[in-house]
């Protein structure tokens, strides 16, 4: 059971989270739960002004999240508990404070230093879940990330070393399930085999809980957010948008990586390995039955299941005649993207010219002025990709005909069906997104399976 920030913001939403783990206590659960709401946001923001020497600032943030954290213990706890609790949060945050001078004297923050002072939220918010569990009568029992996450060493996006965290869940967490214990961990956080603390990246929670639930070989993973599972598009773009109760691993997966927020692209692939069922929860509505996420899924009469809008993307056009019918130079197109640790989302080719998207960031006029040595080169950006996802799509003929019919008067960038023959994407600026959306909303969504949409 994964429970993510807004359902552990406060002391009212991680009453609530106990409620719902008090609930599963037959079937033996194993919690993970991320750092409190927004906290992520502001370790980054203190680690930020530190490194520029800013130590005021960063210390007053820092105070800030104190506060917030005991504020938080003294609505969970009785006195005996939040005297013990508070001490200890208060050990963590001297620690932190002391971190931060240190960094702002020196003037740099490395990447070690930032995933150190990032993995202080999802080891406070651990600390608080298991004394509120523990004041409930729930025998829950406190683990630490970097004694179970073993990574490699790349700060901020460690890779997860999946044997040894199997083997370090076989020693040290199966005997605590079987003991009918409650394992809490926060997730995101990990460490190498040194013991150095690192980070799985933004939304790495999810993925912590699928490599515990598929180390583990559990029945299901569950990862509880603030919505009624995944939608058939964005609810603040398309107020109509649909719960979708069933989906396949593929589906979501695309999904994901395409801009559904509701679930982190990397979360399923454990779980396909094991072929585990993923299901999508709300903390604040736990009777509704969210979305189920299958290795095979019944198969629906509807088209698609779901529209994603990734933005804040750069195309980059990179045109070479002299390159005409080379081979080698698409390698060396992608190893600038490689050099520069940037990944690619949608590629359009021809003989002479290569169409690409990626997510817009500060590297783009180096790796322009990199893929300059090679062809002539354009770039643009406040472009955003649209993504239609469905497995009828292989075997549905005219389908492209209906989404551009839909979208005529709306200028369209770059055309690309993936691989997989499970998407439909396109390029558009980021303008026209939401009336785009609501367009094909309404073209595809009007009328739907109701076994597989709510």
């Amino acid at each position: 059971m994964k429970f993510g920030g807004t359902s552990v913001e406060d002391a009212r939403a991680i009453d609530r989270v106990a409620g719902i783990v008090k609930s599963r206590l037959p079937e033996r659960p194993f919690v993970v739960v991320s750092a409190m709401a927004k906290v992520t946001d502001q370790l980054l923001a203190m680690a930020a002004a530190a490194g520029r020497g800013e130590r005021d600032q960063a210390l007053e943030i820092c105070r800030a999240l104190r506060e917030r954290h005991y504020l938080t213990v003294g609505e969970l706890l009785g006195t005996g508990l939040h005297t013990e609790l508070h001490h200890e949060l208060g050990s963590e945050f001297d620690s932190l404070d002391e971190l931060l001078r240190g960094i702002s004297a020196v003037g740099e923050l490395t990447p070690r230093t930032s995933d150190y002072v990032v993995s202080f939220g999802e080891r406070l918010s651990s600390m608080i879940a298991t004394a509120a569990f523990l004041a409930r009568d729930i025998p829950a029992t406190l683990v630490d990330p970097r004694q179970v996450i073993v990574t490699d060493a790349q700060h901020s996006r460690a890779v997860p070393q999946v044997d040894e965290i199997n083997d370090r869940l076989q020693d040290r967490i199966q005997p605590l399930i079987e003991q009918q214990r409650v394992p809490i961990m926060g997730g995101f956080v990990g460490a190498t085999r040194e013991g150095v603390t690192t980070t799985i990246g933004r939304g790495g929670s999810d993925f912590s809980a699928a490599l515990v639930g598929a180390g583990l070989n559990a029945a299901r993973i569950e990862i509880w957010t603030d919505v009624d599972g995944m939608k058939t598009t964005d609810p603040r773009i398309c107020a109509d948008a649909r719960r979708i109760k069933v989906i396949s691993f593929e589906e979501a997966a695309e999904l994901a990586y395409f801009g559904a927020k509701v679930l982190h692209p990397a979360t399923v692939l454990p779980a396909v390995e094991k072929n585990i069922p993923v299901l999508v929860l709300n903390s604040r509505n736990p009777s509704n039955e969210g979305t189920r996420i299958l290795a095979r899924t019944p198969r629906s009469r509807s088209l698609f299941k779901a529209i994603a809008a990734k933005s804040r993307i750069t195309v980059i056009d990179i045109v070479a005649a002299r390159m005409l019918m080379a081979h080698g130079f698409l390698a060396q197109v992608f190893e600038v993207f490689a050099r520069h640790r940037c990944a690619v989302d949608v590629v359009s080719t021809s003989e002479v010219s290569i169409s690409l998207t990626v997510d817009s960031n500060e590297a783009i006029p180096q790796i322009a002025a990199d893929l300059e040595k090679l062809a002539f080169v354009k770039y643009s950006g406040r472009k955003a990709i649209v993504c239609l996802v469905g497995e009828n799509l292989r075997d549905t003929p005219g389908v492209a005909a209906q989404i551009f019919d839909a979208i005529r008067d709306i200028n369209v960038r770059m055309i690309s069906q993936g691989a997989s023959e499970i998407n439909l994407t396109f390029v558009i600026d980021e303008a026209d997104v939401p009336e785009a959306v609501r367009r094909l909303h309404a073209r595809f969504f009007s009328d739907v399976d109701p076994e597989v949409f709510d």
